[in-house]
């Protein structure tokens, strides 16, 4: 499949060495659903919650698990460190471009920085991805093998998006499963097409309360500077010639300063 189609694996694993100062960071804390104890951080629970894929079985909660008869863990304090959940959105709106590579391969790549530069910090990182059929998440965890993990599971999911059909689906479902995955106080990084959060903007508000949650407006280059020429579009068996309008992008940054979050354009 062509470059820029396609999203690699590996183009997303070498990442980490466009990064400054990647090869003389120190050792990230080790992968696994518990960071290493530092100084100053606390043990005290901070919430019992049910168990998401991921989390450390070692931290399953007997009484909660036994009165739900559900998996519940233990969630400490020492978990709001650094959390960093990036949510991909692959669904068949983002599968599309008009430069070197489709809107969908370009919000991989940008996740896949963010991940990486929190993995630098010694912090963890989950991923959430949105489909058109629903919505798949891993929980936060420490450590290069977590974001390797990360990256090949984003890479599989996009040959999957491309391979499904064309159904329309929200982001609501990809939002509501943060709450249980980014603790107060957590960096979200949404990597979205502009207008993307159309049907989800209750859940986009609620996730933005106690947490930082960033929106990367993947845009296309015929909306950063749309041809002057009418081009012909077909539909339906119907051909007729239209103007591109170029996307005007404070109305959406508005919209999501209003919402609680943040938002940015992001061009290449």
């Amino acid at each position: 499949m062509a470059k820029g189609i396609r999203l690699d694996a590996d183009e997303l694993l070498a990442l980490r060495e466009a990064l400054p100062g990647s090869g003389k960071a120190e050792a990230a804390r080790r992968s696994g659903a518990i960071p290493s104890r530092q100084q100053g951080s606390g043990m005290d629970l901070r919430e019992i919650r049910a168990y998401v894929p991921g989390d450390d079985p070692r931290r399953l909660d007997p009484a909660a698990t036994a009165r739900t008869g559900r998996p519940h863990v233990r969630a400490l304090n020492e978990d709001r460190d650094d959390v960093t959940l990036l949510i991909a959105d692959f669904r068949p709106a983002m599968l599309w471009g008009t430069a070197d590579a489709m809107r969908s391969v370009r919000a991989a790549q940008h996740l896949a920085l963010m991940g990486w530069q929190a993995v630098q910090r010694r912090g963890t990182v989950g991923l959430v991805i949105a489909e058109a059929s629903g919505a798949r998440s891993v929980a936060a965890a420490a450590g290069d093998a977590q974001m390797a993990t990360l990256c090949r599971m984003l890479a599989h999911r996009h040959a999957e998006a491309l391979a499904a059909g064309q159904a329309v689906a929200s982001l609501a479902e990809a939002l509501a499963l943060p709450h249980r995955l980014a603790p107060p106080g957590a960096r979200v990084t949404l990597a979205t097409l502009p207008g993307g959060w159309a049907g989800a903007e209750d859940q986009l508000a609620r996730l933005a309360r106690g947490r930082r949650l960033d929106v990367a407006l993947i845009l296309d280059p015929v909306e950063v500077a749309p041809p002057a020429f009418a081009l012909p579009v077909e539909h339906g068996g119907l051909q007729r010639l239209a103007r591109l309008r170029g996307a005007r992008l404070s109305d959406h940054t508005d919209r999501l300063r209003e919402l609680g979050a943040a938002g940015r354009g992001i061009t290449s």
